[in-house]
């Protein structure tokens, strides 16, 4: 297991249980594959460097990971399919 880090930016117009829905799915995609969340922190709404989407503006979630080298292909993969992302970064962190 390795230790990762995985930023997300999502939709700014989602409500609050949208959002809840959607770091459950991330924790569950994480546990289904034998890894844990060992932190998410919720960095709220921020200004984007760029548009993305039409939009200016978007919530940034970082989870702190402990996953297998493996499982980070099918989480990446998972992550591109779902809606409410527009854009995420797993990097390992040391």
């Amino acid at each position: 297991m390795r230790n990762y880090e995985l930023l997300v930016v999502i939709q700014p117009d989602l409500e609050e249980t949208a959002l809840a829905e959607v770091t459950t799915k991330i924790n569950g995609w994480v546990t289904e594959s034998g890894g844990t969340v060992e932190k998410t922190d919720n960095w709220g709404k921020r200004r984007l460097a760029y548009q993305i989407q039409k939009q200016r503006d978007g919530v940034y979630i970082l989870f702190l990971l402990n996953i297998l080298p493996s499982a980070t292909n099918e989480l990446d993969r998972n992550l591109r399919f779902l809606e409410p992302v527009m854009r995420h970064m797993l990097t390992l962190a040391e």
